[in-house]
């Protein structure tokens, strides 16, 4: 890992070293979940005695996870097979395991979910089903005392008017998937960014934040619209189909670096001018040079909607309540693991134009379903969308112990579509209605115990 980094052909071929046959490819999932006081549906602190980091110290004294800290702070846990992380403002984030359906993945998630309500419930904190915040704002939100997160939140402030909003108060879900050489790594990358405005619409769920409503259906994809032009949206290059991984090696290496890692020392490159990584690569930086751990770590500081890294990993959906946590890996499954579901999904999107799309992501994070292009609903796009990754699973069967395909994660998503609905558009109602604009109702009717949703 720390050999040194010379040419783009290196670069290349740590893509390349990703691609697995078939009969290899897995389904990898990250979820990411807003907790609170269950009093006042504050933001939950990381330190103190009912803080986040108490949670992951009753963690590893009940479930053997190891304790990973920086400075003697308890920041991760390592299980057998998966982690928990926990994001810049105490979001707690579960790395699944690569597991080889979603079958695999629903378990392990219910068991992590599990654990977390057992011990939240002693604490009196409450996990929320919603892609943000919706309570506190980024001054009251303490940010972990992790020095990688320190170099780059007053980084952010500098960067986009609402990047420090990203790292405190927004919750997605994250899907990763396999892919077998360059040809299928860029077409899926191709196929997953056209998708993108449609994900943002099928998925928002962020409409909520500092006490009340902000005007967006998923106001988690608006702040990453202003978060920092340098590493996030959607590249051009990506959607075209002749794209490859020596055109996202170029990508990448004019993004700015935030930091190298020797040992367990950050060195901060963020000051001005700042440095890219094509200008670590041609001078160093001090006495260091450029190494594929550098490489590897700086591939984690690009924020695009869907990046490449040794699988393709999709970011755009807001976090969800539990019974659709696992929509979106089922539903790009489905889509990129059959090759004419991709053709099709593609279909559907190929024609609009590069400014045109990114209009699309703005208008679908504002209105969700509602959305039109043309004449052409979103609705009606996105149910089309569900139906072929529900066909997708369909083929590849996979079952569990009671016969069922993976189609069935898609179905609550399926009805929720059809219905036109988002989880934005019905906790708006609600807020409006019967919950009378009460942050208390809010925290009942959205937390992962009452699963309030239709």
């Amino acid at each position: 890992m720390n050999d040194l980094l010379e040419t783009r052909e290196q670069l290349i071929r740590y893509f390349e070293t990703g691609a697995k046959p078939r009969s290899e490819w897995r389904v990898g999932s990250e979820y990411e979940k807003i907790a609170v006081s269950a009093d006042d549906g504050l933001a939950l602190p990381f330190s103190g005695p009912h803080g986040v980091e108490e949670i992951m110290r009753r963690l590893v004294d009940r479930h053997g996870y190891e304790p990973l800290d920086e400075h003697g702070r308890v920041l991760a846990l390592q299980g057998k097979r998966a982690s928990i992380t926990v994001e810049p403002g105490g979001q707690i984030e579960l790395s699944g395991e690569q597991c080889e359906n979603i079958h695999c993945a629903n378990l392990e998630f219910n068991r992590h979910i599990e654990e977390l309500l057992n011990i939240g419930e002693e604490l009196g904190v409450v996990l929320l089903g919603l892609g943000m915040q919706p309570v506190s704002r980024i001054d009251e939100i303490e940010l972990l005392p992790k020095r990688r997160y320190h170099i780059m939140y007053p980084y952010m402030g500098r960067k986009g008017r609402l990047g420090q909003r990203m790292m405190k108060q927004t919750a997605g879900v994250q899907s990763n998937l396999d892919y077998g050489d360059e040809a299928d790594a860029m077409r899926k990358l191709r196929v997953s960014m056209g998708i993108v405005p449609l994900l943002y619409a099928i998925f928002a769920n962020s409409p909520l934040s500092d006490g009340g409503l902000n005007g967006y259906q998923s106001f988690r994809g608006h702040i990453w619209s202003d978060t920092d032009p340098d590493r996030c949206g959607i590249p051009e290059f990506a959607l075209r189909e002749d794209s490859s991984f020596q055109d996202y090696v170029e990508y990448a290496l004019d993004v700015p670096m935030y930091f190298l890692l020797r040992g367990h020392d950050y060195i901060d490159l963020t000051r001005p001018p700042g440095i890219t990584f094509r200008q670590y690569m041609e001078r160093g930086f001090g006495r260091e040079r450029a190494t594929e751990e550098d490489w590897t770590n700086h591939l984690t500081t690009i924020f695009t909607e869907v990046r490449l890294k040794k699988y393709i990993e999709s970011r755009t959906a807001d976090s969800q309540p539990p019974a659709l946590m696992l929509s979106l890996p089922a539903l790009l499954k489905g889509i990129l693991y059959e090759n004419d579901c991709m053709d099709a999904a593609w279909d559907m999107v190929k024609r609009w134009s590069y400014p045109e799309r990114i209009a699309l992501v703005d208008t679908a994070c504002k209105f969700g379903l509602d959305t039109r292009t043309g004449k052409i609903r979103f609705r009606d796009l996105a149910l089309e969308l569900v139906g072929i990754a529900m066909e997708g699973l369909s083929r590849q069967h996979e079952l569990n112990e009671h016969g069922q395909d993976e189609s069935i994660y898609l179905l609550r998503l399926l009805d929720q579509v059809r219905g036109g609905h988002t989880q934005a558009s019905l906790i708006i109602d609600r807020w409006k209605g019967r919950w009378n604009y009460d942050v208390h109702q809010l925290v009942e009717g959205c937390s992962y115990q009452a699963e309030a949703y239709p």
